[in-house]
């Protein structure tokens, strides 16, 4: 059963490398900043940076969490990430199942050591 939600995002952002998107993903998860973190390697990057345009293989970070966490998420990967500007986009999410949204908030309000 689909549930209308105003709280759910998903934060997009890329990283370097495959490795440093599951370091920041993995950190992110066990601070519960984000419920999930799904790397879409690769992908290809064509962006103006200092005057000049740049090409980089890159990977996609989708990270899922909820509005209340926005503002020390993008914190957090600002201190984590290798890049000097970190891409922080946020994507409202107009509705999901029930059951993965409440699973969703469980992640990131549970006290640690609960197991969800």
């Amino acid at each position: 059963m689909l549930e209308s939600t105003s709280s759910a995002r998903i934060v997009m952002t890329t990283v370097m490398s495959a490795e440093e998107g599951t370091r920041l993903g993995r950190t992110l998860v066990e601070e519960r900043l984000a419920a999930c973190a799904t790397l879409l390697p690769p992908v290809h990057s064509i962006y103006r940076w200092q005057g000049k345009i740049e090409s980089s293989a890159e990977t996609l970070l989708l990270l899922k969490t909820a509005s209340e966490q926005l503002p020390a998420l993008e914190s957090r990967l600002q201190e984590l990430h290798s890049y000097q500007t970190p891409e922080f986009l946020v994507l409202g999410i107009e509705a999901g199942s029930h059951s993965y949204l409440k699973w969703l908030h469980a992640c990131l309000n549970a006290p640690q050591g609960t197991k969800v």
